[in-house]
């Protein structure tokens, strides 16, 4: 029929969408690319999503929910030097996967600042978690740590999108797991 708007997939569109704000970051995805990238008319996307501002909403959430499960598991180790070296290794892997675009939006997108605060939380908690077990010494600074750890992915992603590889950021994270100092000898 004509003058019918065309039907598309709400969820290919969000996917579609959250790999242009990872690409390019939203200040600078507008809406004639995300248009063009869906297959779909501004009046449809308006129609399904508000502006861009919902759109980017909701795929940054369904990013951050994958992000958050990773999280968790790459820090679900027995033991903090296992923990972080997971999270360090799997954020290299992550960062460079062909299959994605380089490094990661949390990390990147200015609006995702509360997701990176609870992500640099969440890396405080294991290693607090690692004190208690005494897999740390008792004078170790968690809060610092995980500062330190939130840079160091920070900058992992932010060369992965400059043009490092795989091996490059591996060597960032061996370099970074060599600071985690082990236990008390005393302990």
């Amino acid at each position: 029929m004509a003058g019918r708007p065309r039907s598309f997939n709400r969820d290919e569109a969000i996917d579609v969408a959250l790999d242009a704000f990872w690409r390019s970051g939203y200040e600078q995805t507008s809406i004639a690319q995300l248009t063009a990238a869906i297959g779909i008319r501004p009046p449809s996307l308006y129609a399904a999503f508000g502006d861009k501002a919902g759109l980017f909403t909701e795929a940054s959430s369904r990013y951050i929910e994958r992000f958050r499960r990773s999280l968790d598991e790459l820090l679900d180790r027995p033991t903090t030097r296992e923990a972080i070296a997971a999270l360090l290794r799997g954020t290299a892997a992550a960062h460079t996967d062909p299959a994605t675009p380089p490094g990661c939006p949390v990390l990147s997108e200015p609006r995702l600042a509360t997701e990176r605060r609870r992500m640099r939380d969440t890396i405080a908690d294991r290693l607090y978690r690692g004190q208690r077990e005494g897999d740390l010494p008792t004078s170790f600074n968690a809060d610092e740590f995980a500062s330190f750890y939130e840079a160091v992915l920070t900058g992992m992603s932010d060369r992965a999108r400059d043009g490092g590889t795989h091996h490059d950021l591996l060597a960032i994270a061996n370099l970074a797991l060599q600071v985690l100092p082990d236990r008390d000898e005393n302990q």
